[in-house]
């Protein structure tokens, strides 16, 4: 165990001895916690920490700029100078993801909407 976690463990043993802990809500209930099966054991603590102050990893970053342009030009009529510009700029990042080995079927089809409710609630 790291020493961070020798040392808030006794802590919250602490805490649990002299009832610090007792009647908090949803005390008895399930903890509801985000899947991160697939995130190594020893970088969950770190990726939950940067999640928690708002950072993303670059790939993840990248996802979410994806689909920021992807909504923005639905809205934005073909004719304006701004679509093609927005349009290049998501034919990069696009490129950019499949470089790096990440699948963009979330930019197309029924996926897309989901893993974009999914990013803006994370």
């Amino acid at each position: 165990m790291w020493l961070l976690d020798q040392w808030a463990e006794k802590h919250i043993l602490e805490a649990q001895r002299k009832g610090e802990l007792d009647g908090l809500a949803g005390e008895g209930k399930p903890l509801e916690l985000d899947d991160d099966s697939n995130v190594p054991a020893e970088l969950r603590a770190g990726y939950r920490l940067l999640k928690n102050a708002g950072y993303l990893p670059p790939e993840l970053q990248q996802r979410k700029e994806a689909l920021e342009l992807a909504d923005l030009l639905k809205g934005v009529a073909k004719t304006d100078p701004q679509h093609q510009l927005i349009e290049k700029r998501l034919a990069l990042l696009e490129l950019k993801l499949r470089q790096a080995g990440l699948n963009t079927d979330f930019l197309h089809g029924e996926y897309a909407g989901r893993f974009a409710n999914k990013m803006y609630q994370g």
